[in-house]
């Protein structure tokens, strides 16, 4: 993968303290059983195995400094800031039933309309506040408040990706976000839609669209987010997540000079970031893990995903409001 060098306008920015894998961790494009956590049957973290930190002084430019070509965006990139307003704003994002009947749609209809694809679903979120977490607030039919992840990952792999995909056309299972709403032996998604998307030839994506939920802008730990053109495979781990009843994989990285962070100060909630997670036309998936030209030749060729991670920003305020937020999982079917 190709690297591609910082323009004059990224200069403004912060730096921050962003936890890496070791240098030491084995590389793995694949699942090896050595770098795991496990959840329990409400989907809470019940432990970690393998996970050696290397925390690291990162620099994190201001993309809103970034106009124009200079900007980023959702293909290239891995990720781009949407002025979008709720259709719902009187919404309860700690109401279960409420985000997934109002919220879910929007999302989805969100990124149909800004990537162009066929057909978008939502199919899982989070509510993440450091607060909430602490102190066990429970989302009304839903899980926990999740902690902000302060660890560099992507949210998928070469295999979990379009594992995922073909999950969504089974009924869902224990810890599945929809097995709620769905009525008894029904799918999300058609099989023969999805066989057809992840075969050869075939085109998916998965997209968060990541939204702050209060009135306050975003000013404890933000979200950063890497230029998904300057990573490369041999800095990759699979970290595997044992579910009551299933294995679910993320990538987590290993440090590199060549990662270009970014992130978009005092996020409101009229804000929608999208987050690439995976794009089956990206080098990374095209390639299954080998070094490739392509986006050397094509600078514009779509990237696989955006590594991204909370951290602690010393430009906020010490007397800043924690930060809330959700962040909802779609998947994207191209024709």
């Amino acid at each position: 993968m190709a690297h591609h060098p910082l323009t004059s306008l990224d200069s403004a920015g912060t730096a921050g303290a962003f936890r890496y894998l070791a240098g030491s961790v084995e590389t793995s494009l694949f699942r090896n059983g050595k770098v795991l956590t496990r959840r329990d049957r409400d989907g809470s973290d019940a432990g970690t195995e393998g996970v050696l930190v290397d925390e690291r002084q990162v620099t994190v430019h201001d993309a809103r400094t970034l106009h124009g070509a200079d900007a980023r965006t959702l293909t290239a990139h891995g990720f781009e800031l949407l002025r979008h307003p709720m259709a719902h704003p009187s919404l309860d994002f700690f109401d279960h039933g409420q985000v997934v009947s109002q919220y879910y749609p929007e999302c989805a209809e969100i990124i149909r309309a800004h990537t162009g694809a066929a057909r978008v679903f939502a199919f899982d979120h989070n509510v993440r506040s450091a607060t909430g977490k602490k102190s066990q607030k429970r989302i009304t039919g839903g899980q926990q408040v999740q902690g902000p992840a302060h660890i560099v990952h992507g949210d998928y792999t070469l295999t979990s990706a379009p594992q995922r995909l073909l999950d969504l056309t089974e009924p869902p299972r224990v810890n599945d976000t929809l097995a709620s709403v769905l009525p008894p032996g029904k799918s999300l998604l058609e099989r023969g839609a999805v066989e057809k998307a992840v075969a050869e030839g075939g085109r998916f994506a998965i997209i968060n669209l990541w939204r702050n939920i209060v009135a306050d802008p975003v000013a404890v730990y933000p979200l950063a987010l890497c230029d998904g053109r300057t990573v490369q495979p041999d800095q990759l781990v699979v970290f595997e997540i044992h579910y009551h009843d299933r294995i679910g994989e993320n990538y987590f990285a290993k440090y590199a000079t060549t990662h270009e962070w970014y992130y978009y100060p005092n996020m409101v909630r009229e804000e929608a970031l999208l987050i690439k997670q995976w794009d089956s036309a990206g080098e990374l998936a095209r390639s299954r893990g080998a070094r490739a030209d392509a986006a050397a030749a094509d600078p514009h060729a779509p990237c696989t995903f955006s590594f991204h991670s909370a951290f602690d920003d010393p430009l906020t305020p010490p007397d800043a409001p924690d930060r809330w937020s959700i962040e909802v999982r779609c998947a994207v079917l191209y024709e």
